[in-house]
């Protein structure tokens, strides 16, 4: 049965259907986009970009990210089920999936996420994916941005609606016609280094900018 599920959810006709529905999804929301200028003034002049957002708020960013689709930005997925999913959908907006995690291809999704770095010079990164834990970010975006020599531009997403799963990182799902912010925050560039205290140092430098914009699940009273 689990096998039957899986190749029903993996296939072509329902990764296409689920794409659509999620266009008719986002289409409702209503779109803020804050700080984009600055980092698209770099890529433009042919600067690398690395865009870094938690796994919480990914899906809110889907809508606004098929705008980037003829630059052929590309983002590393896990191999997991979901991640089959997710790539299907990702291929579909234009975007280039690269499989692999810290726990499964690791080292051959990241040399494949370098090499198509030099062709397009944009990627995206979860950087507490696919798994967590919430709010830690992985070494592997640090590795990434030092072998590909290019900035870090975290950003996040918020709405005035939404819903949170009771999931590992209370994923965060905008209600029809909430009004979606997508923030780009300040340019970060690190120094390659062999030296494992500084890459720890430029690992929780990246998190304590990132953690304050991780969404808390809403207490109900």
């Amino acid at each position: 049965m689990a096998f039957e599920i899986k190749n029903i959810l993996t296939t072509d006709l329902f990764i296409s259907f689920l794409y659509r529905f999620i266009r008719l999804y986002s289409s409702t929301f209503r779109l803020e986009i804050k700080n984009e200028k600055e980092w698209m003034d770099i890529f433009r002049e042919g600067g690398k970009v690395l865009l870094c957002i938690w796994h919480q708020q990914f899906f809110s960013a889907i809508r606004h990210f098929q705008n980037y689709r003829d630059f052929k930005p590309s983002l590393m997925i896990s191999k997991s089920l979901d991640g089959e999913i997710i790539a299907g959908v990702a291929q579909r907006t234009g975007w280039h999936a690269v499989r692999g995690s810290s726990s499964r291809g690791g080292s051959e999704a990241l040399k494949e996420m370098i090499d198509h770095f030099k062709q397009s010079r944009i990627a995206a990164h979860i950087v507490d994916g696919p798994l967590g834990p919430a709010g830690k970010v992985k070494p592997g975006v640090i590795r990434l941005a030092h072998i590909a020599d290019t900035v870090i531009i975290p950003f996040y997403t918020s709405a005035d609606r939404a819903w949170y799963f009771n999931s590992w990182d209370n994923f965060l799902l905008p209600k029809p016609f909430a009004k979606v912010t997508i923030s780009f925050g300040k340019m970060i560039k690190f120094d390659p280094t062999d030296d494992p205290n500084i890459f720890e140092n430029q690992r929780r430098y990246l998190e304590q900018i990132m953690l304050p914009e991780l969404r808390r699940k809403p207490e109900v009273s």
